[in-house]
């Protein structure tokens, strides 16, 4: 018998000689892949929008010289704080004291010309009704007194203008603020002219003004919830807070208190401001910050938790299961980013349970082991 003939039937020999058992052994089916699970409710869901944002002046005013003259004093410290009716400088007054003085003499000449004009006005009168003097004595003194009183209104006239320049020579703050460099040196001679008055500028830093841009989308949703919050009323009070560049956040909330009425035709957003209170001046005109707008909340809403949603050929989706623990694809429309996830515009509902970890080994259609069932408000906390 040929060797190969003989090795063939011992083989088969051997295989006969094995249980039944282990030759109809197969390979067991895997079992479901373990996941976690979070049961979606619908809770109440603040909403926040955050934009770029740039810091500027409450206001700033150009303190201006209102008088010429020689600039004899500044009285202040550049760049330091001052107060409204704080002394600034002080321009050489010597003309303007002679011009009050002159003033005054002249006040007092019409004031005694007009007490000779009454006096002899009671005489004329006197004479008159005695029928010793004439009518027209007794008319041209009236004139007099008339004339009299016309002169003493010029001089009081006079006077207050006189005293006017006299007190402009002493520039005050008009605003609380800070000031900048000196624009002209003490011993200058200054005019009253666009081009020879100005002295300082005062920047008001507390207040401020953040300035940002809403886009048209966010404002649309604003309004849309404004309305549904307050019965069909649009107002609402919006607040803003800070966030710096290097993450830290500003202490003090802010109040949009300016949104424009139109949209700018060549970014396609809407200029806003709000206003925050800096008595440390730690906001700086010029400053790039983060706003973040906040006072919208959303009554009822599902947020989905950010680490379930997947990105596929179709669009976003979740998976979910159902009574019986088998994964399915469910396709979901999102809205804004929320705490705890994005707001579920379409696609879920509460009650639904979602895959939050174990997606990996998921596929659609087969059984999963969930671990546990976790409640989306208490993920959310």
């Amino acid at each position: 018998m040929p060797p190969t003939t003989l090795s063939a039937l011992l083989l088969g020999a051997s295989l006969l000689a094995l249980p039944a058992t282990a030759i109809a052994q197969a390979p067991a089916a895997p079992p479901p892949p373990s996941v976690e699970i979070s049961t979606l409710k619908a809770r109440e869901v603040p909403l926040s929008y955050t934009y770029a944002g740039r810091v500027s002046a409450f206001r700033e005013v150009q303190v201006r010289a209102q008088v010429g003259g020689i600039l004899k004093e500044r009285a202040y410290v550049e760049g330091a704080r001052v107060k409204a009716g704080d002394v600034l400088f002080r321009v050489d007054p010597t003309t303007y004291e002679a011009e009050v003085a002159r003033a005054q003499a002249q006040l007092q000449t019409a004031e005694a010309q007009l007490a000779q004009a009454s006096r002899d006005k009671v005489r004329a009168v006197e004479l008159f009704s005695r029928q010793v003097g004439s009518q027209k004595t007794r008319d041209d003194a009236l004139s007099a007194v008339d004339l009299a009183e016309a002169a003493v209104a010029a001089a009081k006239a006079q006077l207050k203008t006189a005293q006017i320049n006299l007190d402009y020579a002493t520039v005050r703050a008009p605003i609380d603020g800070v000031t900048s460099l000196d624009v002209v040196p003490e011993g200058s001679l200054i005019g009253v002219g666009t081009t020879d008055s100005l002295l300082t500028t005062i920047t008001q830093l507390d207040p401020v003004y953040v300035n940002f841009s809403l886009n048209d989308t966010d404002v649309a949703e604003i309004r849309r919830i404004a309305e549904e919050q307050n019965n069909g009323a649009s107002d609402i009070k919006l607040t803003a807070n800070i966030t710096f560049g290097d993450g830290k956040h500003y202490d003090k909330a802010g109040e949009i208190d300016f949104t424009s009425s139109s949209i700018d035709t060549q970014t396609g957003t809407i200029r806003s401001r709000a206003v925050f209170e800096n008595p440390d001046l730690y906001l700086i005109p010029g400053q790039f910050v983060r706003v973040t707008v906040t006072g919208m909340k959303l009554a009822s809403a599902i947020v989905v938790p950010e680490v379930a949603v997947m990105q596929g050929p179709q669009g976003k989706f979740v998976y979910t299961i159902d009574d019986k623990n088998v994964a399915s694809i469910t396709p979901v429309t999102l809205g804004a980013a929320v705490e705890g996830g994005w707001v579920v515009l379409d696609g879920l509902k509460s009650g639904d349970q979602v895959i939050t970890s174990g997606v990996i080994k998921v596929r659609a259609g087969a059984p999963v082991a969930p671990g546990k069932a976790t409640a989306q408000t208490e993920q959310a906390s």
